[in-house]
């Protein structure tokens, strides 16, 4: 769904770039929460302090698994939007920027979306789909039954609502500053049916990714916290009820009962390494983009085939980065399809995988500081 230069007029543009910026702007902010978590999981080693490096990844991630277009029509392919998937593993405000760093890069890098269209395409691809899945999200995960399954499938359906919201979305922009006299109701029609059934494909890949990550390390998936239940404290079965009344409430009096993290959570404060799991999401991204693009479908998608057949792409532009040695995800002066295909989407994964990174560890870096001026002690003519 990127939109390429020329599809939306210059004012609407200008004004859902300077939108986008400062969705951006305030995920900055949330995304310094979010990398320091709170409650139970706060402090070194907890999941909110090993989020940084993990956010880096899922932009990585969802890179490397938009290069995989899949059938959804007749001539009419579908690739993740991504925006269901980052917020549930890392949160909504770094979902934002997982996202728009990813629509950065292809932007500039491989000529896909227009640059004077990444407002348009941040505001809908990242702020509209992270903003819509996870408010879903939240609310099945609240309504269903605790477990991995609710988790999952409260996923599966966010990811599934988000895309056809993003699809209405663009309808909104361009009723607002269209550059080609087609009806809004036939865009809307066109738009939203098609990205329903592509809103399947993102639904699967998303249930399948978070229920990979439950499986192994649930204190990864920041749509999985709070979903604690009390601790219950054991006593052995000799002991008299005096005894073991004694034996649950500490000398200062009774305390509230401590909340547990689901299963396969460590203890607060407790350090698990999460080099595996990187090193294992690094290579399926490598390899997703690396070899299984090859055999992504070649048919347009969604938003192409709607613009070809409505003519919605009347007036597109060329890409001002047309002539980028990495244009339309291929390495140029390389013959080989294959090798130049794989060549671009490696390159593409380490280039999003350092940038995502960067920017979250340089987020993670000033929470610490800013925490540290907090803490430390202020000096006043009274105490000098």
């Amino acid at each position: 769904m990127h939109v390429p230069d020329g599809f939306i007029d210059a004012p609407v543009s200008a004004a859902t770039g300077v939108f986008a910026a400062a969705a951006v702007a305030v995920s900055l902010r949330g995304a310094r929460r979010e990398l320091g978590a709170s409650g139970p999981y706060a402090g070194p080693g907890g999941p909110g302090e090993r989020t940084a490096p993990l956010a880096g990844l899922v932009a990585a991630f969802i890179f490397a698994v938009q290069m995989l277009n899949f059938p959804v029509a007749a001539g009419t392919s579908g690739h993740l939007l991504g925006g269901a998937l980052a917020a549930i593993l890392v949160g909504p405000y770094t979902g934002v920027l997982c996202v728009s760093v990813v629509l950065l890069m292809q932007a500039v890098l491989f000529a896909d979306g227009g640059l004077t269209a990444l407002g348009v395409n941040i505001t809908d691809m990242a702020v509209v789909t992270t903003v819509v899945a996870y408010g879903i999200f939240r609310g099945l995960v609240k309504a269903l039954p605790r477990g991995r399954r609710s988790v999952t499938a409260a996923a599966f359906a966010a990811a599934a609502v988000s895309v056809p919201a993003a699809a209405a979305a663009f309808t909104g922009l361009y009723a607002l500053g269209g550059t080609t006299d087609v009806p809004i109701g036939t865009v809307f029609a066109a738009m939203t049916g098609v990205h329903v059934l592509i809103g399947l494909g993102e639904a699967a890949i998303t249930a399948l990714t978070v229920g990979a990550v439950l499986a192994v390390r649930p204190d990864l998936v920041y749509g999985a916290r709070g979903l604690a239940r009390p601790l219950a404290l054991r006593t052995s079965p000799l002991a008299g009820p005096a005894e073991g009344a004694r034996a649950r409430e500490p000398a200062g009096g009774p305390e509230p009962e401590p909340e547990t993290a689901p299963a396969g959570t460590p203890r607060p404060g407790a350090r698990r390494s999460t080099r595996r799991v990187w090193l294992a999401g690094v290579a399926a991204a490598l390899v997703c983009a690396g070899g299984v693009s090859y055999y992504a479908s070649a048919s347009p998608d969604g938003l192409e085939k709607v613009a070809r057949d409505q003519g919605l792409d009347a007036k597109a532009e060329e890409h001002a980065a047309k002539d980028s040695p990495l244009a339309d995800y291929s390495v140029r002066d390389v013959a080989d399809q294959r090798i130049s295909g794989g060549l671009a989407g490696v390159i593409g994964v380490g280039a999003t995988l350092a940038a995502g990174t960067g920017v979250f560890l340089v987020v993670r870096r000033r929470r610490h500081a800013a925490a540290d001026a907090a803490a430390a002690p202020r000096h006043t003519p009274e105490s000098a």
